[in-house]
C-alpha cells in the first residue's frame, strides 16, 4: 500500500479491471524450504516388468535387450527400443519366408487317363 494521496481537485485513479496484482507466496523467510521440489532428473531405475520366455532364442535375446534401457537415462531408451523393434520385425518377417525347396528327384506328374480310342484289336 502507498502513502501517496492525490492533490485536492484531482480525481482518484483506479487500476484497470484486467490488471491483477500477484500475491506473495507464503514461504518462510529464514533458511531453505524443506519440501522444495527438485528439478534434477531422477536416476535411472528398473521398471520391474517381467519378461516371459517365448522359446525362440532370437526373440528371447531381443526381449532381454530391453533390460538395457533400465540402466539408461530416458533419452537413451530410444536407441534400445528401436534396436529391439528392428530385431523383432526381422524375426517376424523370417516367419513369412518360405523354406527353399530341397533338391531331389523330380516328383512324378499325374498319370494320364487311359484312352481307348486308339485301341485297335483285330
Amino acid at each position: 500500500m502507498s502513502d501517496w494521496t492525490p492533490e485536492a481537485g484531482t480525481p482518484p485513479v483506479s487500476p484497470p479491471e484486467d490488471v491483477s496484482t500477484p500475491e506473495e507466496p507464503d514461504l518462510p523467510q529464514d533458511g531453505p524450504v524443506a519440501d522444495a521440489p527438485s528439478f534434477e532428473p531422477a536416476e535411472p531405475a528398473p521398471l520391474g516388468v517381467g519378461r516371459t520366455p517365448t522359446g525362440r532364442a532370437e526373440v528371447d535375446a531381443l526381449l532381454e535387450r530391453l533390460a538395457d534401457a533400465d540402466h539408461l537415462p530416458a533419452d537413451g531408451h530410444t536407441e534400445v527400443y528401436e534396436d529391439v523393434h528392428r530385431g523383432l520385425k526381422d524375426a517376424l518377417t523370417s516367419l513369412d519366408a518360405r523354406p527353399a525347396a530341397a533338391p531331389g528327384p523330380p516328383r512324378p506328374g499325374p498319370t494320364p487317363a487311359y484312352d481307348n480310342t486308339h485301341d485297335h484289336r483285330s
